[in-house]
């Protein structure tokens, strides 16, 4: 075993321990008035419910493919692919829990030193459980995997059910793996989105636009299911999501290196070592930038903070930023230190050893400038949200309107820094540098998660001490918090989008080579060994079997978002009728006879599950049937389609949604003069954070896994993929 891996798995283990440390930590804080004790304890209650019931559904869906896998492709397939699922389950508990912990003891922190610094450490305390465990759970499975079945660049069918297919059995297993990761993605962020987007829509309307009561009000049966649903989706959903595309990008690294070195044993000297190298860097980058979060994060959990939370969070990911490219410099002199001019000249690098540093920066330089060009766009600080808050003054159709221009111009920058990027890495390290440049994006994900981690916690720890009637003077803190929260969360979801949109192009790279390795013929062999492009696999795109493909792959993102839409309206709309139901009781409105919170939570635990299982197994369904029966071709337009489409859609959708929320914010803080809570500018504002809910919570944030499901279903079996015409 190379001395990189005992690196890693130290990595690994210190992350885990101090994952443990602050959960053990968190729990022991107080939670604070017996009301605030009976409503955390709902929520969590709540949250184990949903969870529970999830996970019977996702098990019994997760199990049926390893089965298939095990039986018919790969024996250890299927093996590979629970493990993928176990690891990232276990980040999606442990974050949802952590957080039903942490989102009290943040608000009774705010009620007992009436100080944001104090305040704002306990709710990235909470975070950073999310996000470490992202990242070292996330590695830990797939070193597991490559330390039990190491990676081999020769046909390897050991194992294989169906041989004489030309398959390397180690791509079958990793992309398996990653596969595990993404099947629990997507019933989290579709399950998890409806569930709380139901609530949040559903609770806005009966509170401030029907009944005209404070947001958060314990009256509102709505409002505690809501509580639940920032913890299953935000925290939960966001943690798979992340943890799937980090996943996803070094299993690009290591199928990618498979296929270029297809063939290279008789015609390269020293090809095992090159490839050894090659495979062992991505996973030495992935650990060296676990190491990096746990100093970026434990400079925050020692320094004493201010009353400016984004400076010291902004810091934190600099930090952990700046350890990792410093560290990924060290490990490229260590692991290709010693290869010569011409082992570069035939991989294709331009810059020798430094290729793939250069890689890792311009993904990790890409992470941060999506961030920024995010966060101009949807935070209340700058012009394009002010003016969306502004134009609410002229009413919904305005802000409407105005909300799409908002969303519409916020994706040219992201693409053409994600595109430059591409380029860039392409040119300097061909197909392998794509990938390298993808996990350089996502090398530091641990600190992006725990600082996203920590908006759902601060906003939930307001609405804790809005229903639990704490001091008005502890709701000013939280509410503080939950501005910086909104903000951490928006920019989460635009790294988010970044990161798939990077992964996905890596994994489609792999897909296309692949093919190419799948065809006979001197022509490809030639192409997969060739120093002047570093291998770059061909697809071509003006074949009339991709171009179906792309149109259709296209459609399809139109039609996904459509489902989770009507999905999530049709349970908001049922939820806001109970709600109505309610608080027509006599006594309901005011305060004498309590809600039925089990009830609220119930309808929605049932309609998010109800309907989560077609959209998810769609994404699995639609490469196979299409690769099974069209052909490879068609599966790479369909991929190539579906990604072009996707990309600006999510970023289009999470960004509008964004600054919809924040305007409404913008307006609740009394900026507006004239226009505060209760008016009509503001009833404005809410029904466009009502249309953002959906876009940024449900839409947007599956548009990534659906892209990144189906190219890795496509890896995954491109091997078996003939059509029949």
């Amino acid at each position: 075993m190379s001395n990189w891996n005992y690196v890693v798995l130290a990595a690994i283990v210190a992350a885990i321990c101090y994952v443990v440390a602050n959960y053990l930590r968190i729990k022991k804080m107080p939670e604070g008035t017996a009301e605030m004790t009976e409503m955390a304890g709902i929520i969590r209650s709540g949250a184990n419910t949903f969870m529970l019931t999830e996970y019977r559904t996702i098990a019994f869906v997760v199990i049926a493919l390893a089965l298939v896998f095990s039986l018919f492709i790969e024996v250890t397939a299927g093996v590979t692919l629970l493990l993928g699922a176990v690891m990232s389950s276990i980040v999606c508990v442990l974050g949802m829990k952590s957080a039903t912990y942490a989102n009290v003891r943040t608000a009774n922190k705010a009620r007992e030193s009436m100080s944001i610094g104090e305040t704002v450490k306990v709710a990235l305390t909470g975070g950073s459980i999310s996000g470490l465990a992202v990242q070292a759970f996330g590695l830990l499975g797939l070193i597991a995997v490559v330390i039990i079945w190491p990676v081999k660049h020769e046909i390897n069918s050991s194992g294989l059910i169906l041989q004489n297919t030309g398959v390397n059995a180690s791509i079958i297993r990793i992309s398996c793996y990653s596969l595990g990761c993404s099947l629990v993605a997507m019933f989290n962020r579709v399950a998890g989105g409806n569930y709380t987007k139901a609530a949040d829509i559903s609770a806005d309307i009966l509170a401030k636009i029907r009944n005209d009561l404070p947001e958060d009000d314990s009256r509102v049966p709505n409002v505690i299911a809501d509580f639940i649903g920032d913890n299953v989706n935000d925290i939960a959903g966001n943690c798979s999501d992340l943890l799937e595309s980090f996943v996803a990008t070094i299993a690009a690294c290591l199928m990618i290196a498979v296929i270029i070195f297809k063939g290279f044993g008789e015609n390269v000297a020293n090809a095992d070592m090159i490839f050894s190298k090659m495979t062992i860097f991505p996973i030495a980058v992935a650990g060296l930038g676990l190491i990096s979060c746990l100093i970026g994060l434990g400079f925050a959990a020692v320094k004493k903070m201010g009353n400016n939370p984004s400076k010291e969070l902004d810091l934190s990911t600099w930090i952990s930023a700046g350890c990792t490219l410093a560290m990924t410099v060290v490990a490229a002199l260590l692991i290709f230190g010693k290869l010569d001019d011409a082992a570069f000249a035939t991989l294709g690098w331009k810059a020798g050893k430094f290729a793939p540093v250069i890689c890792v920066f311009l993904g990790l330089i890409s992470g941060v400038a999506i961030g920024k060009i995010t966060e101009y766009y949807t935070a209340t600080e700058y012009k394009p949200t002010r003016e969306l808050a502004e134009m609410a003054t002229e009413g919904e159709a305005f802000v409407i309107t105005k909300g799409d221009a908002v969303g519409s111009r916020s994706c040219l920058l992201p693409i053409v820094v994600i595109g430059l990027s591409l380029f860039l890495a392409g040119t300097l390290a061909g197909t392998y540098g794509i990938a390298v440049s993808a996990l350089g994006m996502l090398s530091f994900v641990g600190a992006t998660v725990s600082i996203d981690a920590f908006g759902p916690i601060a906003d939930n720890a307001g609405g804790l001490a809005e229903s639990c009637h704490l001091d008005p003077d502890v709701r000013k803190i939280t509410d503080k918090l939950d501005a910086v929260g909104n903000t951490t969360a928006a920019i989460g979801k635009g790294f988010a989008i970044g990161s798939a949109a990077f992964a996905t192009v890596s994994l489609i790279v792999s897909y296309v080579g692949s093919i190419n390795w799948s065809q006979t013929g001197s022509a490809i062999k030639d192409l997969l060994v060739k120093a002047a492009d570093g291998g770059n696999p061909i697809l071509n795109i003006a074949a009339f079997t991709v171009v179906a493909g792309a149109l259709i792959g296209g459609a399809l993102v139109e039609y996904f978002s459509a489902m989770l839409t009507d999905n999530t309206i049709d349970s908001a709309k049922a939820m806001a009728d109970e709600g109505d139901r309610m608080l027509s009781i006599p006594g309901a409105l005011e305060g004498k006879v309590k809600p039925d919170y089990n009830k609220m939570i119930q309808m929605a635990t049932n309609g998010a599950l109800r309907k989560m299982l077609v959209p998810s197994i769609l994404a699995v369904c639609i490469p196979v049937v299409g690769g099974f029966i069209l052909g490879p071709e068609f599966v790479g337009g369909l991929l190539i389609g579906a990604t072009i489409v996707a990309v600006p859609r999510a970023i289009f959708m999470g960004n509008s949604g964004g600054a919809f929320d924040n305007a409404k914010k913008y307006i609740e803080s009394g900026a507006l003069e004239g226009h505060g809570k209760g008016t009509a500018a503001h009833k404005a504002a809410v029904t466009g954070d009502t249309v953002g809910d959906t876009r940024k919570d449900v839409v947007g944030v599956a548009l990534d896994i659906f892209i990144k499901m189906m190219s890795t279903v496509g890896n995954t079996l491109v091997h078996f993929f003939h059509g029949i015409f």
